[in-house]
């Protein structure tokens, strides 16, 4: 009875879930930062090259290609992660237009053009000099992820307002499409260069700075604080585990849509101090709720459920369970686990409800003591495809530490699994028992 009390109040939450997840903002944002995965991928595949944690390959690097071996690899890192800012921009405001039907290209284009207005121009030097004509790059990477947000949904809502309108120069039907294109975008682009210039004068009246180092000072930086604490860890693994117990994809709405662009901008950040030559240290220089945080909250896919996949092949005594657990362990392996989603099922399961968003939480909570005490080293700009194996995946951003950390996590999160899958397991075995006596 109380299940079914519980599983009719978060009935009642499905249309504010399915509304909330079908926003044009969070749609936009996760289909516009999908876009940039292949960026910090390979980045991320030549900021190992350069920082492999092994002082003999160092040595040896040295000793084939000379002390400057790592500066070629440094400039794909840097026209990777450099320019994130200015690849969001784009992707954000070409997704906002394509989702309406519309050539999304030249908003992109406009978003980019709005961005490099509303960042500084000018940079200064060692020696206090003021450059012009330079754009600094720490405003066109991490720094400036928020404000390329900000600058993609404008473009791409103005270009939108107009187009939607037909608010644009028309050209006769003989003049060729692509040169008809370019002048139906003159009068929206022209708009949102407008505005892009208003609000550079506006801020540097009021702040006597740039719109992008405002929005990093009132926005970015209090969401990162916010984000990176222990409440923020707690409530991102309810919230991923909540949404798709409800039958939503939570992983779309929170970690590559909310939270796609403070979890880039945090590992960024780290990169950074990296870069500078100066140690990480959570508490000082370093964040802890970077991309590479959420390994710890979906080994086996979202809910940990590797522990209940191992559950099924090892004390199943149910037919249904013992051939769900065959299945889906290969794919669980590689963090696929919507076979266990659906199979178990997961979603409006009473029983699962509670070890599927305690399993990941209690995993954010012991990852993020880990990395505040120093048990495991805070992350780099080293990141892995979301599909890598756990202990794999941990060895490659952590090194063996935070590999080991993973295994413990996995071991915890079948003895939490254990009990409810037992549950569980009992009730179909006595139908299946049932079932067989009536067909007897």
């Amino acid at each position: 009875m109380k299940y079914t009390m519980l599983e009719q109040k978060f009935q009642k939450l499905i249309p504010f879930f399915v509304k909330f997840s079908n926003l044009k903002i969070i749609k936009t944002l996760k289909s516009g930062f999908i876009r940039t995965v292949p960026f910090t991928l390979i980045g991320s595949i030549f900021l190992l090259l350069i920082y492999f944690p092994l002082e003999s390959y160092s040595n040896l690097m040295i000793s084939i290609f000379g002390p400057n071996w790592a500066e070629p690899l440094s400039k794909v890192v840097s026209g990777t992660y450099d320019i994130l800012a200015i690849l969001a921009a784009f992707s954000l405001g070409y997704e906002y237009c394509h989702d309406e039907g519309l050539d999304g290209v030249p908003a992109g284009l406009f978003a980019i053009a709005g961005l490099f207005i509303m960042t500084a121009n000018s940079t200064i030097s060692s020696a206090g000099e003021i450059i012009g004509g330079a754009v600094p790059l720490e405003w066109l990477g991490g720094k400036g992820l928020i404000a390329a947000i900000v600058s993609g949904l404008l473009a791409g809502s103005i270009y939108t307002w107009f187009i939607k309108r037909d608010i644009r120069i028309k050209l006769p039907e003989s003049v060729p499409p692509a040169v008809a294109n370019s002048f139906s975008a003159l009068i929206p682009g022209a708009a949102i260069l407008i505005t892009y210039a208003l609000l550079h004068v506006i801020i540097g009246i009021t702040t006597d700075g740039t719109v992008t180092e405002a929005i990093y000072l009132w926005l970015q930086t209090p969401l990162q604080g916010l984000t990176d604490s222990l409440p923020g860890v707690i409530i991102m693994s309810i919230m991923i585990s909540l949404f798709w117990w409800c039958g939503i994809h939570g992983d779309a709405i929170i970690t590559s849509g909310i939270l796609s662009p403070i979890l880039i901008s945090n590992l960024l950040a780290n990169q950074s101090v990296v870069d500078a030559g100066e140690t990480l240290v959570v508490g000082e220089n370093a964040a802890i709720l970077t991309e590479q945080f959420t390994l710890f909250i979906k080994m086996g896919g979202a809910g940990t459920t590797i522990g209940l996949v191992i559950c099924m092949v090892f004390f199943s005594r149910s037919k249904q369970m013992k051939q769900l657990g065959k299945l889906g362990f290969g794919p669980s392996l590689f963090n696929i686990n919507e076979p266990i989603i659906f199979g178990t099922p997961i979603i409006f399961n009473p029983i699962m409800f509670i070890p599927f968003l305690l399993v990941p939480t209690f995993n954010a909570i012991v990852a993020y003591f880990a990395l505040y005490s120093g048990l495991i080293p805070p992350f780099t700009g080293v990141t892995v495809p979301w599909t890598l194996p756990a202990v794999i995946s941990g060895l490659i951003i952590g090194g063996w530490r935070t590999a080991l950390l993973q295994l413990i996590l996995i071991v915890t999160s079948v003895l939490i699994y254990l009990p409810f899958f037992k549950m569980h397991d009992k009730l179909l075995l006595e139908k299946e028992l049932e079932m067989e006596s009536e067909a007897n």
